[in-house]
């Protein structure tokens, strides 16, 4: 399928773990960014809170290269409801090809399975006229298998 301009995405999965674990450490940057590069898939280096943010803190800024061509991703946590277990961060500078980036994470409780959760995540990307369609594509496709690695993440400490 050939790269948008605006280009959405959205993912969902259920996990196997209750809503407020999975909150728990989907909320926090840094533990879903571990998540979703883990080990030799490193999509990222040089994860830090920056301009006094924390994950405790809203909105909360943070930096990290990408390894695939080394461009600097400058995000920042814009709101989070504790209630309803959402989040939303966007990019705080172009990079990449990427002129802008918004995304949403939500955790939602299954009724009939308490111990189980419903997660989303969604995400519009604003694609730079001049962006090298190779770096793009492979940060879309990157991001396209992120919500299996939270899954995954998930399936492995509820065992």
């Amino acid at each position: 399928m050939p790269i948008q301009r605006k280009h959405t995405m959205y993912h969902s999965t259920v996990l196997d773990a209750d809503p407020d674990t999975v909150w728990a450490t989907v909320r926090d940057a840094m533990k879903i960014l571990e998540i979703v590069s883990p080990g030799d898939l490193d999509i990222h280096t040089d994860v830090t809170w920056t301009e006094g943010g924390s994950v405790e803190k809203v909105p909360a800024r943070y930096d990290f290269n990408l390894t695939l061509n080394g461009g600097l991703v400058q995000q920042e946590i814009a709101a989070r409801s504790e209630i309803d277990k959402s989040q939303s961060y966007r990019a705080v500078a172009p990079t990449s090809g990427v002129e802008s980036y918004e995304a949403t994470i939500r955790v939602r409780p299954i009724t009939n399975d308490p111990a189980r959760s419903f997660f989303e995540w969604s995400r519009i990307l604003e694609i730079a006229e001049d962006a090298d369609l190779k770096v793009v594509e492979a940060i879309i496709d990157v991001m396209e298998k992120q919500t299996d690695a939270v899954r995954d993440h998930f399936a492995t400490t509820a065992r």
